[in-house]
This record gives C-alpha cells, structure tokens and sequence, in this order.
C-alpha cells in the first residue's frame, strides 16, 4: 500500500513550509496539535477563529483573531486546521482558503493511538494491502487511498475530491429496503435512526438503538418518542456483558478508558438479540467497533445482515475491520466511502452479501 500514498508526512510539510504558522480554532484539537508542533520546533505565530466566536479572549497565550485580521497582519501564511467540520457553509469556507493558502489538517487521533504516518503505513504494509484487495469496486479503492493520503498529508483536496453523500451510501452500498431490521449501536440523539428512516421511506419492521452516554440516551429517548417499533437500550455495544469505565466528553460521546470514572453497562448484540434476527447493523462507538463485530459474531453468521460501520476512530480500523468484517462471513461484498467531513471522520465501510 505504501507505494500509493504520494505525500510525505504533514508535519514534515508544516515545519519546511517557511510561512509563518497560524492555528485555525481552539480547545482539544489545537492543543493536540500546538504540542506536536512545539516537539517538532515550529512556532505557532497567532490563531485565529470564524468570527462569530472572535470576542476578544486568548488562548494558549495567544489572542484570538479573526482571518481578516491575520490577513491584514501577514502577506501569506500556513493555515492549520484544528476542528472538525461538516457543515456546508464552512466546508465552503476551509476550500475557499485552501485556495489562497498553504492549509493543512493534521489528523489528530479520536482514539490516542498516535499520529497517522507514512512510517505507520510502512510498518502496517501487509494488513493495508490485504484491506485493500478486499474492497469490493474501484471507486472503494480509490476513496480508501485518497482518504489515506489525506490522514497522511493533511490536504483537504483529497477528501473533496473522494467525497459522496450518504444518501449514495444508503442507496447503493446498503440498498436499504422497506422490510429492514435495523440496529444502530451508538444511535446518539437519533439522528443516524432518522437517516435510516428517510432511506426506507418511513416502512421497516423494527428498529433497536444503543446508546452509552446517559445524556445522549435521554435525547434519544425524547427525539424518538414518535417512532413505532423502536426499542433503546442505555448500553454500550461490546463483546460481552460488563461494566466498562468510561471517560466523560464535551463532544457527541463519552469514550472508553481505563482511567474513566463513568461505568456504564455493556453487551454485545448477539446476547441482546438472542437469536432474532436483525438486517442492518450499524456501529459509530468512538474505536470499539472490532470488539462490537466479535460480539455480532453468532447474528451475522445466521442472517447476514448488511454492515456500516465507521472506519476513523482507530488509525487500524482502516485495515483492521474489513478484516475482522471478512472473517466473519467471506462472502460480504465490502465497500467504502467518505462522507462531507474534515478531517476523514465519517470514513465508513459498508457490507452487504449481493
């Protein structure tokens, strides 16, 4: 695989790029990538935000900015992105400066595993090329090695380039149907449940929703009451029944640590189901996908039902899980596609037996 990816390490590009260096946003990600720059010996020469949050405040010994004002100070600069994003309008506006300056989006991990390299693809080579054979079309394996080259070099130009609407992925990898089971493993506030919904028309058989984070299971609760056949669990998706410690964030999800203070209860889907049938699975649970997959193990074995599980928590979900997705039944017919995101979240891989 390390033959296909074309571009050297962002850092790398970031500390020989002889611009001055300013971080676009704040909080978890810009500190992340503040501290890598500081081991690596490139200065951060100011920050800036979008303007709405621009009030007057500091961060990290830096006051915060608006772009006009960074513009005004430099001739040219490098851009480093430091949030993730998907709205349209924004997505807009990170292409539109990407047009006029050198901007990188490092690939800060979900899951703190370590930076995405070349030396980790390198060292990965094998498993990368074995994922790779097994994805069921061209257009997966293009999009499988623009996403690479992106969590590699931090340019923006290859998500843009590789992205597809979900939509697509609903209709043409999934071929969701008006006769579905549908299970969603971190169902969140509902919102994946309401896609599902719109894919099928509204005509399904049952749906059942699993959601760790206690406050995030109360909207889902509240966002779903209008829903018939829905049955929620406030569980995490794993291999087993257990107690789990969990971690509590600011964002969409609590994540799994062994210094969490949080326990939440867990189980896997086959003891959930005991033995029903279910024809959509999904998985969006912050890196413990492959636990999850050994614990669907005995389902998707006797019904084969068709699979979307998110391939960007864990830098080795990208050879990992459609390996783990193959073993379980070679006969699933692995695709992937990357949906409008920056960086590469919402990386999914989508299986189906055709």
């Amino acid at each position: 695989m390390i033959e296909k990816i074309n571009e050297k390490n962002v850092w790398e590009s970031v500390r020989e790029c002889g611009l001055p260096v300013v971080l676009y946003g704040m909080g978890n990600g810009a500190d992340m990538i503040m501290d890598t720059l500081g081991e690596i010996g490139v200065p951060v020469a100011d920050i800036f935000a979008s303007d709405e949050f621009v009030r007057g405040h500091s961060f990290r010994g830096h006051k915060v900015l608006k772009y006009s004002e960074v513009c005004e100070k430099y001739n040219d600069f490098c851009i480093v992105l430091c949030f993730a994003v998907h709205d349209e309008p924004t997505l807009h506006r990170i292409r539109q400066m990407s047009e006029k300056h050198l901007l990188f989006v490092p690939n800060v991990p979900i899951v703190n595993d370590g930076n995405f390299t070349r030396e980790y693809i390198a060292a990965n080579d094998e498993k990368f090329d074995k994922a790779y054979g097994l994805l069921a079309d061209e257009l997966s394996r293009k999009i499988y090695t623009d996403v690479l080259n992106f969590k590699v070099s931090g340019k923006t130009e290859y998500l843009f380039k590789c992205q597809s609407e979900k939509e697509e992925a609903y209709k043409n990898c999934l071929k969701i149907n008006q006769n579905e089971i549908f299970m969603d493993l971190g169902a969140y506030d509902g919102d994946t449940v309401r896609e599902f919904l719109t894919a099928c028309d509204g005509k399904y058989r049952k749906i059942y929703a699993l959601e760790a984070d206690e406050k995030n299971f109360k909207k889902l609760i509240a966002n779903t009451a209008d829903i018939d056949r829905l049955e929620a669990f406030n569980l995490a998706a794993w291999d087993k029944k257990e107690t789990l410690a969990f971690e509590k964030k600011k964002g969409r999800n609590s994540k799994l640590s062994a210094a969490g203070t949080i326990s939440i209860q867990s189980d896997s889907v086959d003891n959930i189901l005991s033995g029903r049938e279910i024809t959509v699975l999904k998985m969006d649970i912050e890196g413990s996908e492959e636990r999850a997959l050994d614990g669907a193990a005995q389902t998707i074995k006797k019904y084969a039902p068709k699979l979307y599980v998110c391939g960007y928590h864990r830098n080795s979900d990208m050879f990992a899980l459609p390996i783990k997705i193959h073993s379980l039944n070679s006969e699933y017919k692995i695709r992937f596609r990357h949906h409008p995101y920056i960086p590469a979240w919402e990386s999914n891989f989508y299986a189906g037996i055709e």
